[in-house]
């Protein structure tokens, strides 16, 4: 019996698997694929360092999937992890919701309803859905020392189901200032981490980042701040994390930050993800994806395609959605891909 990606989406979104707790969408695949007639493996990999926000202790792992014996011609290949919080399926006859709906169990349900249909067709085509793709990549960068051998690899994320031609990188910015306590009453017998901080922060705000005629801009979003202990102490230490969507190289942007927060804070650049460029395939319509992917990190899988039901206006929203009719019209579109990708 054919594959309903709807139903199948319904079933992936009410698990919850939020980064750092993917362990029971990967028992689900693993054991729902293995039911289909895959071979399936499990890559297994680590939880994060100790004090990493929303880090978990369960087990977590990749899941690759290919029938047996077979060295795959195409992969098709997204990301079983949401972003927080956690909210479970509703729907209306036209769309479904949820955490997850279109970032990305609902490019899952697709996916696998179209290597159903590619198996049946005689393609050699195999199914990777990996961890951490909201945080690091780091599903992604264990699966990358795992190739299987195949030549193309097919990414999804919400394009709206238009296949893109390229996608920003992305930089992660830690600040850490440090100071020195002392009573708010007597501020010169203290150092404000804060302040440090602060006037750091403005000066890499007000830096002018580069731009990619084709692309756009790079953006910097402030995500995260925080440090002191009380109103009336000075603030012994603050911190500031950063991300920025890169349109190319990331040394320039890297060193003019160096520059900007000199002395008043250390600075760690804790992931990086390089800007990517993609080829158009036949007559599928095209974007730009302005945010990253896991495709930097899946080098070894073969030539990268991007291509994915849903809005990324709406991921990592209260309002995220699919259109049942989108959802059903990637399969379609996951199917001529691949079929035409092998065929060249």
């Amino acid at each position: 019996m054919a594959i309903d990606p709807i139903e199948l989406t319904r079933r992936l979104v009410n698990i919850q698997s939020t980064t750092y707790h993917e362990g029971a969408a990967g028992v689900f695949l693993h054991e729902f694929l293995e039911a289909e007639g895959y071979e399936v493996e499990r890559m297994p990999v680590p939880q994060p360092r100790e004090g990493t926000p929303g880090a978990g202790d369960g087990e977590r792992f990749n899941v690759y999937a290919c029938t047996h014996g077979v060295t795959p011609d195409v992969v098709l290949s997204t990301h079983m992890d949401t972003v927080p919080p956690y909210f479970g399926c509703t729907e209306d006859d036209d769309y479904l919701y949820g955490r997850g709906t279109c970032d990305a169990k609902g490019i899952i349900a697709a996916q696998i309803a179209a290597a159903e249909r590619l198996r049946e067709a005689g393609v050699k085509v195999a199914l990777l859905f990996v961890v951490g793709e909201e945080r690091d990549s780091a599903g992604a960068a264990v699966a990358n020392l795992n190739p299987k051998g195949s030549r193309f690899l097919i990414n999804g994320e919400p394009t709206d189901n238009r296949l893109a031609l390229a996608s920003k990188g992305a930089l992660r910015v830690e600040m850490y200032a440090k100071g020195r306590m002392a009573h708010s009453a007597y501020p010169e017998l203290g150092e404000s981490a804060i302040d440090k901080l602060i006037g750091a922060l403005h000066d890499v705000m007000a830096l002018p980042l580069p731009v990619e005629p084709e692309i756009g801009e790079s953006t910097l979003n402030v995500g995260l701040i925080g440090g002191g202990r009380a109103p009336n102490v000075i603030a012994d230490a603050a911190e500031a994390h950063l991300l920025i969507r890169l349109v190319g190289p990331s040394e320039e942007t890297k060193a003019a930050i160096l520059a900007a927060v000199g002395d008043r804070a250390d600075v760690d650049f804790s992931l990086e993800l390089p800007f990517v460029r993609m080829r158009k395939v036949g007559n599928l319509p095209t974007m730009v994806a302005k945010f990253t992917t896991d495709i930097p990190k899946l080098t070894a899988w073969g030539e990268p395609f991007l291509l994915g039901p849903g809005s990324i206006h709406v991921a990592h929203t209260p309002a995220e959605k699919i259109s049942k009719k989108e959802l059903l019209e990637c399969v379609e579109l996951y199917v001529n891909l691949a079929t035409e990708l092998v065929a060249e």
